[in-house]
């Protein structure tokens, strides 16, 4: 496949960040989807804070109500986030405002396999972090997601 079609398959992966397996293509062939992933990963962890930034950016929060990505709205729906009760996605709501105000970037967390208690836990656990903390730890949630969507994008 070319550039352009390399792209459009697996830019997706990071959340609205075509710009992760733009960089990637550089790198190939690649001999598995671990390795793939490993080079985007790399690909982020070596790009300047303002791309990091940008790429935390892009997710949506958790449990909200807005229009998000199609494959974003399918993970949050597959831990029942898209039926949160009035108080639960009020919860949701505050926790993620507090986070934002706190650090910038939205809360991200890998919910494949979670359910919305400890999602809900975690969340009161991490705004509590310092910034390089929470950095580290929302970059490494964001591979961590990569990955679910990596193995289930190629076969």
């Amino acid at each position: 496949m070319n550039k352009e079609e390399f792209v459009s398959k697996v830019g997706w992966v990071f959340e609205h960040s075509p710009w992760v397996a733009t960089m990637s293509w550089d790198c190939l062939p690649f001999k598995s989807r671990e390795e793939l992933l490993q080079t985007m990963v790399a690909v982020v962890k070596n790009a300047d804070r303002t791309l990091q930034l940008a790429l935390l950016r892009a997710h949506p929060d958790l449990g909200t109500r807005l229009k998000i990505s199609e494959v974003s709205q399918k993970e949050q729906a597959g831990v029942g986030l898209d039926k949160l009760s009035t108080k639960d996605y009020g919860e949701f709501v505050s926790l993620n405002q507090r986070y934002v105000e706190r650090f910038e970037f939205p809360f991200i967390m890998a919910v494949k396999g979670q359910n919305k208690d400890a999602i809900l836990a975690t969340m009161k656990e991490r705004v509590g972090n310092t910034y390089e903390q929470e950095l580290l730890t929302a970059l490494n949630e964001v591979y961590k997601i990569a990955g679910f969507r990596v193995y289930d994008v190629i076969q």
